[in-house]
């Protein structure tokens, strides 16, 4: 049966739930940051994606141990995790494989994530094992949606906001068809030489998901164009080895965002169907270990 579990050091506060180990709200003192669901937008608030991260072409790839048959974003956020350890500021749930996930992923795994809060700040660290003989193949990511307005921030439209980089660069990523699959032939140049993202409801609407490569020291900064430095309130989000960070939200006028870290992105329109060959994708030795890990600090 799901529980919530909740974690605190008497100013930060995250709550968790064992079904699929979704961070299901994250609040600093009364303030409330995670978006909270509605199926009138989206029902869910911080799914972890794993072993796949977006869609498979056709719902389905080959691997080296058969078929795999996945819906979007993968089976761990349909799946209940079980707490292995647990104190005041820190939880560690567990997944490993069943009889029922070879059904649809044909591998072996062991995915611990461990939350865990200090100052003002939720740190969440993915760790998979493999305790097979073969390899095991997987992407994973991240999917936590914020609320728009940020609290104590009166900007109640994504058009207030922007994202902030650490420097200036010059993005790249693939465009994502209606489908969900990501398309080079057409990529996405939305930042040039600029270390400034201004959000809006027309950019989301039209790019569907917003892909980027290689952030600048996998760092992000969510905040409203419209406070001085000194009023600022936002979202820091540092996502050392995550190569990848999509920026989503459900329709135009949607009162959240998404900013997801992402460890590999959906099939290619051209891809050959092989689950190895996805861009991004990590393939474990036997008996061997990988954690990733990023922060979330609101302020």
């Amino acid at each position: 049966m799901s529980e919530i579990i909740s974690i605190s050091n008497g100013s930060l506060t995250a709550s968790i739930d064992t079904m699929g180990a979704q961070l299901m709200s994250l609040r600093k003192g009364e303030s409330e940051y995670l978006w909270q669901g509605d199926s009138n937008w989206w029902p869910r608030r911080a799914p972890v994606l794993f072993p796949i991260v977006g869609v498979l072409k056709d719902s389905k790839a080959e691997s080296a141990e058969g078929t795999i048959s996945l819906a979007r974003h993968g089976l761990a956020r349909l799946n209940q995790f079980e707490v292995v350890e647990q104190s005041p500021s820190s939880v560690t749930l567990q997944l490993k494989s069943t009889e029922e996930t070879r059904k649809s992923y044909p591998y072996d795994f062991e995915l611990k994530l461990i939350f865990s809060v200090a100052g003002d700040t939720l740190t969440q660290t993915y760790e998979v094992t493999n305790p097979a003989n073969v390899v095991l193949p997987f992407t994973l990511g991240a999917h936590p949606a914020f609320n728009i307005p940020i609290p104590g921030v009166e900007a109640a439209s994504l058009d207030q906001y922007h994202l902030l980089f650490t420097r200036s660069w010059t993005s790249f990523g693939p465009s994502i068809t209606d489908e969900g699959l990501c398309d080079y032939t057409t990529p996405q140049r939305l930042i040039v030489n600029s270390d400034t993202l201004p959000l809006s409801w027309e950019l989301i609407d039209r790019e569907k998901t917003i892909t980027l490569e290689d952030v600048p020291d996998r760092r992000i900064t969510l905040a409203t164009s419209t406070e001085t430095h000194s009023e600022a309130h936002g979202i820091q989000m540092d996502f050392e080895g995550f190569d990848y960070l999509g920026i989503w939200s459900a329709a135009p006028g949607c009162p959240f965002v998404a900013l997801e870290p992402w460890c590999g992105i959906a099939d290619t329109v051209d891809c050959d169907g092989i689950f190895e060959h996805k861009p991004g994708i990590m393939c474990l030795e036997p008996e061997q270990s990988i954690t990733k890990t990023l922060s979330v600090k609101v302020f």
